[in-house]
C-alpha cells in the first residue's frame, strides 16, 4: 500500500489556531499533519501515513486497506 492510496482531508486553521492547513486521515485513527499550504499539508500528509503504518506494523496491528483509490 502507498501513502497516496488513502484519502486526506485538507481544512485551513483560523489564525487562533496558527493558521495554514490540517490535513486529517479518516481511514488512519489520530494520524494527521498540517503545513503553511494545503499542497504542503498534503505532503506532510503523507509521511505521517508512512510512519503511521510503519508504527502500525512494528506494533503488529492491522493496517487498514484504502477505502478507495486516489484520484
Amino acid at each position: 500500500m502507498s501513502p497516496q492510496q488513502y484519502e486526506v482531508d485538507i481544512r485551513p486553521l483560523s489564525v487562533a489556531d496558527g493558521g495554514g492547513f490540517i490535513a486529517t486521515v479518516p481511514e488512519l485513527p489520530g494520524c494527521f499533519s498540517d503545513g503553511e499550504t494545503p499542497e504542503e499539508a498534503l505532503r506532510n500528509a503523507y509521511d505521517a501515513i508512512g510512519c503511521w503504518m510503519e508504527a502500525a506494523e512494528e506494533m503488529g496491528r492491522p493496517v487498514p486497506e484504502p477505502r478507495r483509490a486516489a484520484a
